[in-house]
């Protein structure tokens, strides 16, 4: 079964492959169906999850490739029932918060209007921050503090100067084991980092701010920025969250 959401109003310089770019960042895209004319492009985005049309359904009247995207649904998308998520599995798009997929939009180079970035706010508000989540989240924060600090300690739990002293020796400690060779996780670095306790209360609280989305859009894009200068040198570093594929859009396809 697949959870669809209809989209109109499609430039015509608009691939399958953009669409799919776009809205991959909402959770598991199951197929696309593009129809097109002589004077018109549409197309049905076929989703995994409930949860994730709904997400897709807040990008409405945003903009790709210089067009305002029209997307609904007659469909009413709830938010499933949480299962248990199995230790060490990857975290699904569907439970973050939303407020955390529009800031790996903008860490992409998309442009998310003040409205989307609302909706966004209001959606996470109404169905609070999901127990996978908050429980993912949490064994990251006691992962790294347990290694940095000592047992039942947290990163998050400690002011900046502790962490970046921890961090430094927690680094010390996985490049004596060669974990430096492993792509970390984004969230695990930026929990590690002396702005730790900010990352975490952006993700485990529902109350924020427009702005804070912009600031957590930096951070990622930042951490982006030095996994790749980390690549250069020949180790590996952590990729933006969210879509698989993390090249740069075309300037053309970035606008939302």
């Amino acid at each position: 079964m697949s959870y669809t959401v209809d989209v109109s109003n499609i430039s015509p310089s608009t691939s399958e492959q953009q669409l799919h770019d776009f809205f991959s960042f909402c959770g598991k895209i199951s197929k696309i169906d593009l129809n097109q004319t002589d004077t018109s492009k549409s197309a049905v985005i076929h989703f995994e999850k409930s949860s994730a049309a709904k997400t897709a359904l807040m990008l409405h009247e945003g903009s790709l490739d210089g067009v305002q995207l029209k997307v609904h649904s007659d469909i009413v998308h709830p938010d499933e029932e949480e299962t248990s998520r199995v230790p060490g599995d990857p975290l699904d798009q569907s439970d973050k918060p939303r407020a955390g997929i529009a800031a790996e939009y903008l860490a992409k180079g998309y442009k998310l209007s003040d409205s989307i970035l609302r909706r966004a706010i209001q959606l996470d508000n109404e169905k609070g921050i999901s127990k996978n989540f908050l429980g993912y989240f949490q064994s990251l924060d006691s992962s790294i503090g347990a290694k940095a600090l000592g047992p039942d300690q947290t990163i998050s739990g400690k002011v900046t100067s502790t962490i970046q002293t921890a961090t430094q020796h927690a680094k010390a400690m996985d490049e004596q084991k060669g974990y430096s060779k492993v792509a970390e996780d984004y969230y695990t670095r930026a929990l590690g980092s002396p702005l730790g306790q900010r990352v975490r209360a952006f993700y485990t609280t529902t109350s924020k701010q427009i702005l804070d989305i912009h600031e957590e859009a930096r951070r990622i894009t930042d951490e982006h920025k030095a996994s790749h200068q980390v690549h250069e040198s020949g180790s590996t570093g952590a990729e933006i969250p969210g879509a698989a594929d993390t090249s740069t859009p075309s300037e053309a396809s970035k606008e939302a």
